[in-house]
C-alpha cells in the first residue's frame, strides 16, 4: 500500500511594519515548508488554523488552498510560501492542519506542528 505522509516545518518573524503596538496590533510572517516524505504524489487541497493569544482568545481560519494555491507534490518534492497573522496581544500561537488528496483520491491530514508567535514564549 502506498504511504502519504507531507511533513510541515515553521519559521516565524516580526512585521514591524504591520505592528502597532500602541493600538494593541502585533504581526508576524510565517514561513511554511510543506515536504512530501511519502511514497506517491498528495496535493494540498485545504488548511485548518487554530490562533491564541495570550488571553486564551482563539480564532479558527479555514479555507482552500494555501495562500491561492493547492500545490500537488510528488514524492520528494516540497513546497514553500509564507503568510502572515496580527493578534491584539504581544504573543501567541498558531496550529492546524491541511487537508490533502493523495495520487489515489484517499482523503489525510497533514498536521501543522504549534508555532510561538512573539517573544519571550507564551506560557500555558
Amino acid at each position: 500500500m502506498s504511504r502519504c505522509e507531507l511533513q510541515c516545518s515553521v519559521r516565524v518573524a516580526p512585521l514591524p511594519e504591520q505592528s502597532d503596538p500602541d493600538e494593541g496590533v502585533h504581526a508576524w510572517a510565517y514561513t511554511i515548508r510543506i515536504e512530501n516524505r511519502g511514497d506517491i504524489a498528495a496535493q494540498v487541497v485545504a488548511r485548518r488554523w487554530l490562533i491564541e493569544d495570550e488571553n486564551g482568545r482563539r480564532e479558527e481560519v479555514r479555507g482552500l488552498g494555501i495562500v491561492g494555491r493547492q500545490p500537488l507534490l510528488q514524492p520528494g518534492e516540497s513546497h514553500e510560501y509564507t503568510s502572515w497573522v496580527q493578534l491584539r496581544t504581544p504573543r501567541g500561537t498558531m496550529q492546524g492542519t491541511y487537508l490533502c488528496m493523495s495520487a489515489e483520491a484517499e482523503p489525510f491530514e497533514a498536521p501543522i506542528p504549534m508555532f510561538q508567535l512573539g517573544e519571550p514564549p507564551m506560557l500555558h
